[in-house]
């Protein structure tokens, strides 16, 4: 009986000394873990910063902690994203609930394998989203997935006219679009201008085909609907050129920003550098969103004139687009900071107005390329 003692008192300290290291490797694991994902959010925000945020371009001392007056919420219209990068996975949003490994976002693409699981087996959407969290830490990611690459692109306009009613419905305060085609939709524009009646801004893309689409036939939606609510983008490089694969247009485009090998997240723990017009929408929602961030009251038309009249002006850029210049983020802060001390009588001195009337809708039915 002693002996029997002996031994089971033997088995429960081996038990015990067993649940101890499982105990202990749990915390080192988790330790070593969250060191990981810090090291690649240091990784990525200074890669950003080594390309972009210096003086020339305007985006020092942006990331000053100011007192929270508003959560910003920013829907990424695009091809899903990782969960798990540790870039962004604390600024995923949902809508009235937490998210978690089996709800992160909405998944609107054709043929979609889960609704609310819409993971990016593209890259696309997670770099995207990994722009907007490096230039606007606090910002609130609403994941709306739209993209299948072996859709058509009618059936990824819907897909898009689907993400957008989810977004407008949950009332964002901005719309980051890094996509488009050249077919327009009336479903679409009705969306888009419920949008501006609800006071969102959509950021989209200009477009990488090199095109005018100022004229009809080489037009890029929804940037070429030229709606008062819709900041259109194009990109440049580090020595403030435009790409050359960047469309352009006088009265479609509004400004350009930063667009050439830009780094920032990818899916699988994963960073590299993608080039287009895409990244620099994401560059002018981060500061959008700031804006909205510190100056709450300011209106959807202020904001959007603001972006515009602060731009860096080049000659070069006249007849490109049409604040004919760059995104300066400080200048922009600074404007707004201006304009929300004034009187309301005396906003048509400091801002004012820049023509951005729409254009006619055209309708076509060939394929999209995104």
């Amino acid at each position: 009986m002693i002996q029997n003692t002996k031994y089971l008192r033997f088995l429960l300290f081996i038990f015990f000394i067993l649940n101890i290291g499982a105990f202990l490797f749990k915390i080192v694991s988790a330790q070593t873990h969250s060191t990981n994902d810090t090291r690649i959010k240091i990784k990525l925000l200074k890669q950003l910063k080594t390309n972009y945020h210096h003086e020339n371009f305007g985006f020092q001392n942006i990331h000053k902690q100011y007192k929270i007056k508003k959560n910003i919420t920013i829907a990424v219209i695009d091809t899903g994203i990782d969960p798990n990068h540790p870039l962004i996975k604390n600024n995923l949003w949902l809508p009235k609930r937490k998210t978690n490994a089996q709800h992160y976002g909405y998944d609107f693409s054709k043929v979609a394998k889960s609704t609310y699981r819409p993971y990016d087996t593209h890259g696309h959407g997670t770099h995207i989203a990994g722009i907007i969290k490096g230039i606007f830490p606090s910002a609130r990611l609403l994941i709306l997935k739209y993209y299948n690459p072996l859709a058509s692109g009618q059936d990824n306009l819907r897909s898009t006219i689907k993400a957008l009613r989810f977004a407008i419905q949950h009332n964002v305060d901005i719309i980051n679009y890094s996509g488009g085609g050249p077919e327009s939709s009336l479903e679409e524009v009705k969306l888009l201008k419920l949008a501006h009646q609800k006071g969102i801004l959509i950021i989209s893309a200009a477009g990488n085909e090199s095109s005018d689409i100022d004229r009809k036939n080489t037009a890029y939606y929804p940037a070429s609907y030229r709606l008062p609510n819709i900041i259109s983008v194009s990109a440049h490089d580090q020595n403030k050129n435009i790409l050359p694969s960047s469309n352009f247009g006088k009265k479609s485009v509004d400004i350009l920003a930063p667009g050439k090998r830009i780094p920032s997240s990818l899916p699988n723990n994963r960073s590299g550098y993608l080039t287009g017009t895409s990244q620099a929408t994401a560059f002018v929602t981060g500061v959008t969103a700031i804006i909205k961030y510190r100056f709450p009251k300011l209106s959807l038309r202020q904001i959007k004139a603001i972006i515009n009249q602060s731009a860096k002006k080049s000659i070069s850029l006249k007849n490109k687009c049409l604040s004919g210049g760059l995104l300066d983020a400080n200048a922009a802060i600074r404007l707004a900071a201006k304009i929300s001390s004034q009187k309301p009588r005396n906003l048509a001195k400091v801002l004012p107005i820049i023509s951005n009337s729409p254009g006619q809708i055209i309708y076509r039915t060939s394929a999209s390329s995104n």
